[in-house]
């Protein structure tokens, strides 16, 4: 049972598949991470030696930043956003798309799934 970063790998899986359940790597970083370290991409995560578990373990600490301390960064950037009132911050504030995307047909998940209709808001008059 290989753990890396504070993460357990899957053991049934490939250990560049595996590689990428670490919040930081992707599929790019990982067979950059297994070239380099010299190990095969197809062997599956409980094949690996404590070596090589190890090896993989101080590659991944030296050069990419992972799990917590990503995290942190990417929430530090984040709130330097919204404390300096840029539109971005805002909209991060205001929990909408900050890139441009649209929003009147779209985000749904964001802005609630309300469907509103032309008819749905009036009132029936009343017949005298």
């Amino acid at each position: 049972m290989a753990r890396i970063a504070g993460i357990t790998l899957p053991n049934e899986k490939h250990i560049r598949i595996a590689l990428m359940s670490i919040y930081g790597i992707g599929l790019t970083s990982a067979r950059a991470i297994l070239t380099e370290a010299g190990i095969d991409p197809q062997t599956k995560t409980k094949d690996l030696t404590e070596g090589q578990v190890q090896d993989l373990r101080t590659r991944i600490e030296k050069n990419y930043r992972v799990e917590g301390e990503l995290r942190r960064e990417r929430i530090a950037h984040v709130k330097r956003l919204r404390d300096i009132g840029s539109y971005r911050g805002m909209r991060h504030t205001k929990r909408l798309p900050a890139r441009g995307q649209r929003t009147k047909t779209n985000s749904r998940t964001v802005r609630g799934n309300k469907r509103t209709t032309m008819g749905s808001g009036r009132r029936k008059l009343e017949k005298t």
